[in-house]
This record gives C-alpha cells, structure tokens and sequence, in this order.
C-alpha cells in the first residue's frame, strides 16, 4: 500500500510511490473522514542527505460532508499537499529530549510504512468548514429557520451597546 522499498530507495535515491486506497481500508478506521470513494496517493520519497527519508506528493479523493450553515449535504473534492520527514529510530533518541520534528522507522527494516503518518497528514490537512455555496445564509439564529429557502420573519434586534464602538470603527 503506502510502502518504500528502503533497498531501493538507497540504489535509486528516489522512489515514486502511486496508489489507491478505499474510503472502507483500515487506514482509515476510526478517523470519521466521510470519504466518497477512492483515496489516490503520489508520493515520491527521497533521501535527504542526512538520513532522513522525505516523501512529498499528494492525496486526492472525494469526501461527503455536511455544510457548516445549513446542515445539508455537500461533496467536496480533497486534496491534501503532503511532506512527511521520517527520521531513523536511531537519530531520533540520540536527540535527547527535543523532537526531530518527523516520523520515526527502525533504519534496519527493509520497508518503510508510511501509512500511519499519511493518515495523520490527512487528517490534518482536511477542510472541516465545507460550505454548500459561498453565499449560504444558515438558519436563523432565533428560530431556527433555514434562511436559504426565505425570510423567516423573525424581527431583528438592535445590537449591543457594547459594539458600539466598533461599529464607529466599521462607519469610518
């Protein structure tokens, strides 16, 4: 899956990494990511130099969510750009108490996994305020009305005093 051959990786110094991953794999158990289908990964992974492994690519794929002001149904497409910096277990301890910043791996396996630092990327890298449209209006903050289908009648208050000032601000 998210696997680099580290035997190739050291004869060729690169290696391109190209899969797909289903929105029902493991990788994503427990990650509430709505995914819609396939999850398309190109990743290139590199030596640094200073035995490091850097991959940098991206995550493709298509997600269901929900808009943040209406609640109704959306699906908007996802993509992730990615750089994930593994450090060899070895140089990580020998750091001391800092953190090198990257994933560690054991520098004598043969392969490398990176699916649990992509999901990690992933998720971080995911959009959690999806709109249906730009001019979505929500409900109504008194009555609850979903106020893309109309007015909902409710009168409007005046603001609080206490905005005032910056609404003289907003004037200017």
């Amino acid at each position: 899956m998210l696997k680099v051959d580290l035997g190739q990786l050291d004869r060729e110094g690169s290696v391109a990494v190209e899969t797909r991953v289903s929105a029902g794999d493991a990788l994503w158990a427990d990650s509430q990511i709505p995914w819609a289908g396939d999850i398309y990964f190109r990743l290139q992974a590199t030596h640094a130099g200073t035995g490091e492994i850097v991959a940098r690519g991206t995550a493709t794929g298509t997600l269901n969510q929900e808009c943040r002001r209406c609640l109704q149904p959306v699906e908007t497409h996802f993509v992730g750009n990615l750089t994930i910096v593994f450090v060899a277990e070895e140089a990580h301890k020998g750091e001391g108490e800092g953190d090198s910043g990257g994933y560690a791996f054991k520098g004598t396996d043969a392969v490398l996994d990176m699916s649990d630092a992509v999901r990690e990327e992933v998720v971080l890298a995911m959009n959690s305020y999806a709109v249906c449209r730009a001019d979505c209006r929500g409900f109504c903050s008194t009555c609850g009305a979903d106020l893309n289908a109309g007015d909902c009648g409710c009168r409007e208050e005046g603001t609080d005093p206490r905005w005032a000032a910056l609404q003289n601000l907003k004037d200017d």
